[in-house]
């Protein structure tokens, strides 16, 4: 992406840059999906070269999120899903899971990067009960998207918060929390986090994001379990609590030993 500094110091997307790997296309490259481009490959497998975990990564924090959409349409209840950082469009959406639970249900994507806009426009489409709507706004400006996700969702209602790892572009770790603390007192009593990121315990994981932070991409931040954890302040966690994400209520045994190397941690929190 070709960014350009705001009044804040911030770098802004303007429009699609080819010529520096970009974290939703290298994700989606991980995914096997077609939607990158050389230099996303080219720095998706130096990554890997650095750390092979990082690719089974991507997938278990995929069923992570599909995990955290069923339990909570089906088991809390929820019909309304605000998704900030969606990244590209892949296979078990949010608005995919929650729909086959309750087809009525209303979800909005939030991100700010122009490639996104384009594919969710073509891609994320709704059952004729519920809707799907995409905005485009930043993450560092909740109290924005919350105005923008009130022309979808009923505020009066419980509303899943989905932040699926994206809180790690957020340099500073009290923002990041001041961001999440921001966006759940804009929803009402009931409402849930669903929040996973990525971990700062294994060294060749540190390394290899080093590298790529180096890259000309835009950062991400590892954080340690406990900093993640930290997101869950003044909410209920759902049990198991903020764990591996291949832990939280698995629906299958895993696979092997190891699993869990790229998987990161996260959880399911409610609003008391």
């Amino acid at each position: 992406m070709a960014e350009n500094p705001d009044a804040s110091g911030r770098r802004r997307v303007s429009k699609i840059d080819t010529s520096v790997p970009h974290s939703a296309r290298i994700w989606n490259y991980w995914l096997g999906g077609k939607d990158n481009y050389e230099i996303d490959r080219i720095a998706g497998d130096q990554y890997r070269e650095l750390f092979p975990g990082i690719v089974d990564g991507a997938r278990i924090a995929r069923y992570f999120l599909a995990r955290t959409i069923r339990y909570l349409a089906a088991e809390e209840g929820i019909r309304q899903f605000l998704d900030v950082g969606t990244g590209l469009p892949t296979v078990d959406n949010t608005h995919q899971v929650a729909q086959r639970v309750a087809p009525e249900s209303r979800i909005v994507y939030v991100d700010n990067d122009p490639l996104v806009l384009v594919h969710a426009h073509a891609l994320l489409t709704s059952t004729p009960e519920g809707t799907t709507e995409y905005i485009e706004a930043d993450l560092h400006d909740p109290e924005a998207i919350l105005e923008a996700a009130a022309g979808t969702l009923d505020f009066n209602r419980p509303v899943a918060v989905v932040l699926s790892g994206i809180l790690g572009h957020v340099a500073d770790y009290d923002e990041a929390r001041t961001i999440v603390r921001r966006l759940m007192e804009g929803v009402p009593s009931g409402s849930c986090l669903s929040l996973h990121d990525a971990t700062d315990t294994d060294p060749a994981w540190v390394s290899a994001q080093q590298h790529y932070n180096e890259s000309g991409a835009i950062p991400y931040h590892l954080r340690s379990p406990e900093q993640i954890a930290g997101f869950f302040e003044g909410l209920e966690l759902v049990e198991p609590g903020v764990v591996p994400t291949p832990r939280w209520r698995p629906e299958v045994a895993m696979v092997e030993e190891g699993t869990e190397a790229g998987a990161g941690v996260g959880g399911v929190g409610r609003k008391p």
